[in-house]
This record gives C-alpha cells, sequence and structure tokens, in this order.
C-alpha cells in the first residue's frame, strides 16, 4: 500500500466532477489496490472520509470509517442519495482544507444506494456523523466543498489562511 497525495483546496481539480465507475472495473486488481492506498491515506491524515476526487482520480467513489477504532471501513461507489429527512448542523473539517472547521447543516437521516467492494448492489439508511460523512463526501464526487457552504468573505479568509499556513511550512 501506499500513501496518495491529497489534493488541498483551492487546487481547481478539486471541482472537477467525478465520472461512474464502470462494474466490472471494481474487481480489477487495480481499483482494490487504489481502495486499500486511499485507506491509508484516510487513516494517516486522519481522517474518516476519503473521495477518489481528493487524491486526483476523478471518479465516483469514496472510502469511510467513522468507527472509534478504524476498524469498519466502507467503500460507496457510485453512491446516490435516493431519501433524506430532517436537518443536523455539524461542524465540518475536510482533509482538502487542512486545519480549517465550520458547521455546515445538512439532512439528519439518508438513504443512499452505492456498489460495495465487492460491486454488490447495496442500499443503507443511516443517520448522524455516518450520514453528514457520506453527504460531504458526495459534494465532492459533484466537484462542491464544505468551504462552499460559508459566505464569499469567510472562504476567501478561509483560503488566505491556506495560503499563510503552506508558505509556513514550506
Amino acid at each position: 500500500m501506499a500513501l496518495l497525495p491529497i489534493l488541498e483546496f483551492p487546487d481547481p481539480r478539486l471541482r472537477t466532477k467525478a465520472a461512474t465507475v464502470e462494474a466490472a472495473q471494481v474487481t480489477t486488481p487495480e481499483f482494490q489496490k487504489l481502495l486499500d492506498d486511499m485507506f491509508e491515506t484516510m487513516y494517516d491524515a486522519p481522517g474518516i472520509g476519503l473521495t477518489a476526487s481528493q487524491v486526483d482520480q476523478h471518479l465516483r467513489f469514496m472510502v469511510i470509517d467513522v468507527s472509534e477504532g478504524k476498524d469498519a471501513p466502507m467503500v460507496f461507489i457510485n453512491p446516490e442519495i435516493t431519501a433524506r429527512d430532517g436537518d443536523q448542523g455539524l461542524q465540518e473539517g475536510c482533509l482538502s482544507v487542512p486545519g480549517i472547521f465550520a458547521d455546515v447543516t445538512r439532512s439528519n437521516r439518508i438513504t443512499v444506494r452505492y456498489l460495495d467492494r465487492d460491486a454488490r448492489e447495496q442500499e443503507l439508511t443511516t443517520d448522524s456523523l455516518l450520514a453528514v460523512c457520506i453527504q460531504h463526501e458526495m459534494d465532492h464526487l459533484e466537484g462542491k466543498l464544505f468551504v462552499d457552504y460559508l459566505s464569499p468573505l469567510k472562504r476567501e479568509m478561509v483560503r488566505k489562511k491556506l495560503s499563510k499556513q503552506r508558505k509556513h511550512a514550506a
């Protein structure tokens, strides 16, 4: 396995809409290795979700693990939210926007249809943190970031703060 570079805001590649994954592609050794590499990258970052778009592979899939022990990895390929209910506001962060957190309102309960790691069709109804994480990651697949929910002024402040962080790290 290998760590993959994570694209960071305001990289324009994060605005790319991801393409559908062909079911036959899912079970190939190359795709399975990419999934393993993405889990390793997500856990190392550390994070609870990561999309292919964030590692410059613009395909519609994500890896998620919201468990305390990092022992419940989930793969969502070509996810589609089929139902939403209620609203909740949670403070979100993002591996592509390091060190920045903001409150975002999302649906509290969702039903999502997707292919799993073995290309089997699945449907999951979930709420709370997992529901928020899925919605956050699905935004990435559409080329949207959580900072897009902020006012233009706050978004510009985030851009400047990240630029300053990068200069100090160099």
